[in-house]
């Protein structure tokens, strides 16, 4: 978890980076309907902006505040 939301681009280049692999070509909503049908709208296209807001209200200090942080302590990298 953390303090602020990300879009799916932002969590996908911070990842590349975690992994030291290239993310240069998103894969396209067609192809994803293709492969998934109509899963793919509710679970990979949907899009939701969510925020911590009664936990950073209350002070809460996240270990990880940051995405790549986050990535590379979940990813042991």
């Amino acid at each position: 978890m953390a303090p602020h939301a990300v879009t799916n681009q932002e969590f996908t280049k911070t990842l590349g980076k975690v992994l030291g692999r290239p993310t240069v070509v998103p894969l396209p909503a067609f192809a994803t309907r293709l492969m998934f049908g109509e899963m793919a709208d509710e679970l990979l296209l949907a899009s939701a902006r969510v925020q911590p807001a009664k936990l950073l209200a209350s002070g809460y200090r996240f270990r990880y505040p940051e995405l790549e942080g986050t990535l590379r302590h979940l990813l042991a990298r």
